[in-house]
């Protein structure tokens, strides 16, 4: 068997995909097998490339359902869980920028009541 491409595995529909991962996982687990029976090195050697073989499809797969998800979530005011930023937690519950810039009835009040006083330095 070739070694998957990523652009040819983009074209696919996602029944073929699944099949094709089945397929490749069941070929991975007979390699599996005649590495413990005592196959032969090029066996071996195959089995790095099944196992990534494995992961390409899988990121497309994923990245397939992610496009649907977006498409169906656009111009809505919340997205799902699935395509939000992923972020660290401390960045995800920080308030914005227009949180951060408002201030308390109370200092505008003193802002506006008392404002910063100017002089002039004769020299």
């Amino acid at each position: 068997m070739v070694k998957v491409k990523a652009y040819e595995l983009r074209k696919k529909e996602p029944e073929a995909l699944q099949k094709q991962l089945e397929e490749l996982k069941t070929e991975l687990s007979h390699l599996r097998v005649a590495k413990v029976a005592g196959g032969a090195p090029s066996k071996l050697s195959k089995i790095r490339v099944f196992r990534k073989d494995v992961a390409k499809v899988l990121t497309i797969i994923h990245e397939k359902k992610r496009d649907q998800i977006k498409a169906a979530n656009k111009g809505k005011k919340y997205l799902a869980f699935d395509i939000r930023p992923k972020l660290t937690r401390a960045l995800r519950l920080r308030l914005t920028k227009e949180q951060a810039k408002k201030l308390p009835l109370r200092v505008l009040k003193k802002k506006l009541n008392f404002p910063q006083r100017k002089f002039a330095v004769a020299n």
